[in-house]
């Protein structure tokens, strides 16, 4: 079955037909920046901008791959864990030396891969529902960090460390980072036969292995993809300390956090529909909350209560337009 057909038959949803986040993130800006301003401080001067972009760079790599997780109907709850992980692979095979670098970039991306294909297999071919599928892998993850590590270890030469802390103009490398891995995953989404495919399975699964498409493939490929991205996320934050952490990635909330991001984005739940516009949409709309209540010195079981509420609503705000969307065309067919 050729491609166009295969849309045709599917009825692929637009990418990203959900785009709100957007105008929350502006309204975010001018409340945010007017609450700081009001307290003596500034949120647009270069540090606090640069501040930001930082914050926004490491969990808008692990978002994205969580974004093509959750369009293809799964998750990942391994991704913090992975991240610790690599943050540790990454800084012990370094240990220092400018000559290890490419070695340590290479395991990072092979120990990643392989979890990646791990979580898909338990998916695809052994039944697991991919919450518990996921989260078991990270368990047993975290089981190995607890086991092996007491806090942190190995050490990233200074050379490296040009990821975490070096900027082009005003813009954070981390981010520009950041920013190309949304760019390929949004290309790859947009214009391959994979991520066609990936959002068929996501619209509905039996529909596409029935249409031809080899969805256990998909779901395969769709995890190493996320498990890559906590991998160069795990890269990025080994840059920043200097060294692995085995805790960095649970104690950053790099999973739920990653999720809140895809979910503020507009991206549905369920799969099949969303993008990554919407994703570096929230991610950014959380760096910019996050760095509004760092500026005001805000209560962090504050911040998580505000955080909590913007989700839900902006969940809320979204079923509500899909369900009028549902109506309106159920009236048409009628």
């Amino acid at each position: 079955m050729s491609e166009n057909a295969l849309r045709t038959r599917l009825r692929l949803p637009q990418l990203d037909a959900t785009n709100g986040v957007w105008p929350a993130l502006a309204v975010a800006l001018i409340i945010g920046g007017t609450l700081v301003a009001l307290d003596g401080g500034s949120l647009f001067s270069e540090s606090s901008m640069i501040s930001l972009l930082q914050r926004a760079a490491g969990l808008g790599i692990v978002a994205v791959g969580q974004t093509i997780a959750i369009l293809a109907g799964s998750l990942d709850l391994s991704v913090a864990y992975v991240i610790s992980l690599t943050s540790l692979v990454a800084a012990e095979t370094m240990a220092g030396s400018d000559g290890m670098v490419l070695p340590a970039i290479l395991a990072v991306l092979a120990v990643s891969a392989a979890i990646g294909l791990l979580n898909g297999l338990l998916i695809t071919k052994v039944r697991i529902n991919a919450f518990i599928a996921t989260l078991g892998v990270g368990l047993l993850i975290k089981g190995y960090l607890e086991q092996g590590y007491a806090g942190p270890a190995g050490s990233v030469p200074t050379s490296f460390q040009h990821l975490g802390y070096d900027r082009v103009g005003p813009i954070p490398l981390s981010f520009l980072l950041f920013a190309a891995v949304a760019a390929a995953v949004w290309f790859t989404l947009r214009s391959t036969r994979y991520g066609h495919h990936l959002i068929a399975t996501g619209g509905d699964l039996d529909v596409a292995r029935l249409s031809g498409v080899r969805t256990d493939l998909v779901l395969i490929r769709t995890h190493v993809i996320c498990s890559l991205c906590a991998g160069i996320a795990g890269l990025y934050l080994a840059s920043r300390l200097g060294a692995g952490a085995p805790r960095v990635g649970a104690e950053g909330g790099y999973d739920l956090e990653s999720i809140a991001a895809v979910v503020l984005g507009g991206t549905v739940l369920a799969g099949g529909r969303g993008g990554v516009t919407g994703t570096v949409g929230g991610v950014l709309l959380l760096a910019v909350i996050d760095g509004v209540f760092n500026q005001l010195e805000v209560d962090s079981f504050f911040k998580q209560m505000v955080r909590g509420v913007v989700i839900v609503a902006a969940v809320a705000v979204y079923a509500l337009r899909l369900r009028r969307t549902s109506d309106r065309r159920k009236a048409a067919v009628a």
